[in-house]
């Protein structure tokens, strides 16, 4: 991706070498975010507040970054500054309001969101509660170690999808969700929480289109983001952590759907191509 040289996001709350200020107890907006995320992840959702890193204290020594911490802070910066642009004129262009911009909050081991206290473990996460993206880093490196997601566009790719639930928030579709959780059986509930996620992947081939439109694009970024949709698909993650796949238990959809929703996105670069709740065959 083109990015150096170009100027990042006034968005940005550098929080690392803070930790979190404490635990809290895990609902609420908090099951559509870092429960979905950890389990994405691979985890066991009942072992997430084990994971919890203890407060840190009230004067915490300051962070040191390293020199490719510095340049992933600047990429997603960037990243997060070209959604802003995107989403500013298609929330313009469908006449949907003002497209209120959210803040990507940059973290390292825990931290503290309005959704309630997190660790790393948990991945990169987004909070309805306080319309922030949360990222430690060091996920940059697990998407290359542990899904052999290599490249800066796979990082965009996740920085997108996170963003893509900001847009779902501020479209009214994550209170829409919640609802369903209220009246509805786990299995039933996990159903709509994979079409879910999968319209955040699409919004994400939604930004990816007009990225390539501004010139943004190079030569294996789409192969990149592709790559990394499928590698975080349900079953793969589920075959790799424990060999056999529950397909009751998906959350945000196979790693063929995945890809195929933000191959749509990208191929459509619009919102309105993106009802996966209507969607057949899925």
């Amino acid at each position: 991706m083109k990015w150096r040289g170009r100027q990042g996001s006034s968005n940005v709350e550098d929080r690392r070498g803070m930790g979190g200020k404490g635990i809290a107890g895990v609902g609420g907006g908090l099951g559509l975010v870092i429960v979905l995320i950890f389990t994405l992840l691979g985890g066991n959702p009942g072992d997430l507040l084990g994971n919890m890193q203890n407060p840190g204290s009230n004067n915490p020594a300051p962070y040191e970054e390293t020199e490719q911490e510095k340049e992933l802070a600047q990429f997603v910066s960037v990243v997060l500054a070209d959604t802003e642009k995107v989403w500013n004129e298609q929330f313009r262009k469908e006449g949907l309001g003002e497209y209120k911009e959210p803040t990507l909050v940059l973290f390292s081991g825990s931290v503290q969101s309005a959704c309630g206290a997190a660790s790393s473990a948990v991945g990169p996460f987004y909070c309805p509660g306080d319309q922030k993206l949360y990222i430690d880093l060091s996920f940059y490196q697990e998407l290359q170690d542990k899904f052999h997601a290599s490249g800066d566009f796979a990082m965009a790719y996740v920085v997108a999808h996170e963003v893509g639930h900001h847009v779902q928030t501020l479209l009214g579709t994550t209170d829409k969700l919640a609802s369903y959780r209220q009246r509805l059986s786990e299995t039933e509930y996990n159903k709509y929480q994979v079409r879910f996620e999968l319209q955040a992947d699409y919004l994400a081939g939604v930004w990816a289109h007009h990225a390539k439109g501004m010139d943004l694009l190079e030569e294996g970024d789409l192969e990149e983001a592709m790559n990394a949709a499928h590698a975080v698909g349900d079953d793969n993650i589920q075959k790799k952590s424990q060999g056999y796949v529950v397909p009751d238990s998906f959350t945000h959809g196979t790693s063929e759907q995945r890809k195929s929703w933000f191959y749509k996105g990208f191929q459509t670069g619009n919102i309105k191509g993106g009802d996966t709740f209507n969607a057949r065959n899925l």
